[in-house]
């Protein structure tokens, strides 16, 4: 094991301390995960879309970006690289034919739970031996934190769902 790979033990004793650089260390080893896991068949943004695609249904752009946290620009850029991959069709909105309603295609669909599988089992390796109450927690902590996040942040907050795809909150 490398000196990077090493638990950071900053001394910190102070809940939000703690919460601080946990939070740093865990966007560290996502990103270590995801180089060392090998390559996946979608990237993050692409398993995200279909996976919201698939608990919401389908969408426009501006619902999308909303329950996404981007921008409609940005949601529409990756719809366009998942239509050029024919992992989304675009048709138009039966009540606005300039709006384009997205929906995920069976290929789609089937590369985004071939890919949750994937992540479900290299989540399932690094929680090893882990209790089911503690797998519990950690879960609904989690969801707490990316509700709070959501909360501040994205224009149309979101929850998870049972399913861990984003899906719009009601107020």
């Amino acid at each position: 094991m490398g000196s990077q790979d090493r638990p950071v033990d900053t001394g910190a004793t102070a809940p939000l301390d703690v919460i601080e650089v946990a939070s740093a260390v865990l966007v560290r080893n996502f990103e270590l995960l995801r180089r060392r896991t090998g390559d996946r068949d979608l990237d993050r943004s692409e398993y995200l879309l279909l996976r919201t695609l698939d608990a919401a249904g389908p969408s426009d752009i501006c619902s999308l970006a909303a329950a996404l946290g981007l921008d409609p620009s940005t949601a529409g850029r990756q719809v366009t690289v998942l239509a050029g991959k024919d992992l989304v069709r675009r048709t138009p909105a039966e009540s606005d034919r300039r709006r384009s309603v997205i929906s995920p295609t069976e290929e789609g669909l089937e590369r985004m739970r071939a890919e949750r599988d994937r992540r479900r089992h290299d989540t399932a390796e690094l929680l090893d031996g882990w209790s089911e109450a503690d797998l519990r927690t950690l879960g609904e902590m989690f969801t707490r934190y990316n509700g709070a996040v959501a909360e501040k942040y994205l224009t149309a907050p979101t929850t998870a769902t049972t399913s861990g795809a984003p899906a719009p909150a009601s107020r």
